[in-house]
């Protein structure tokens, strides 16, 4: 028998293991029942309930699901607001959702399917060079092509961890900035009160 702190007691009767327990105020649990003899525990078996929903808890807390998120473009697409929709698509990525990239046509620019799909496939490659897998290799449905990418997450771990880097040595000369800033402005009032 186990106590709650996790004292061993000897080899007891299954009668005096359950005064025990009432005597303490906790609960007789058998832990393993194949062992000889078979080994008991003292809890509290509502605190111990209440531990494991916690836990379990905390668990589902940390599994994220990935979506899907959809980026349309345009075939006539102008440069600037491809820069956007890619600007958005590698926040996607970032974030470990998966990203459905979709050409859609329209009148006329179905005459032109053929260059629209080069156009997507170079879009595609500047997404995959960023930190993306092609899941699905692009396909023409009707008046639309899609494809479906994914995170890399070796690629996307790099260039977070380069972002961050980064984004630290801009603080360290922002701050040796704003100390040389301190002490400029210092030097000019001392000046200013000598006058």
């Amino acid at each position: 028998m186990l106590g709650d702190d996790g004292t061993a007691y000897d080899v007891i009767s299954i009668e005096e293991a359950r005064k025990i327990a009432q005597e303490q105020g906790l609960d007789l649990v058998e832990v393993s029942p194949n062992a000889k003899p078979p080994v008991v525990k003292l809890i509290d078996y509502g605190k111990f309930k209440y531990d494991q929903q916690k836990k379990a808890n905390e668990a589902k807390k940390k599994q994220s699901q990935a979506q899907l998120k959809e980026i349309q473009v345009r075939p006539n697409i102008e440069a600037h607001d491809l820069e956007t929709k890619l600007k958005k698509v590698y926040r996607f990525l970032e974030d470990a959702d998966k990203v459905k990239m979709v050409m859609q046509f329209r009148g006329r620019e179905m005459a032109y399917r053929d260059a629209g799909l080069e156009k997507f496939k170079e879009i595609l490659e500047g997404i995959c060079s960023y930190g993306a897998v092609l899941e699905s290799p692009p396909k023409i449905m009707g008046n639309r092509i899609i494809s479906i990418l994914s995170p890399d997450k070796k690629e996307l771990d790099k260039r977070s961890k380069e972002r961050k880097r980064l984004e630290k040595l801009e603080a360290k000369e922002r701050e040796a900035e704003n100390a040389g800033n301190e002490e400029q402005n210092a030097e000019n009032e001392e000046q200013s009160t000598a006058e």
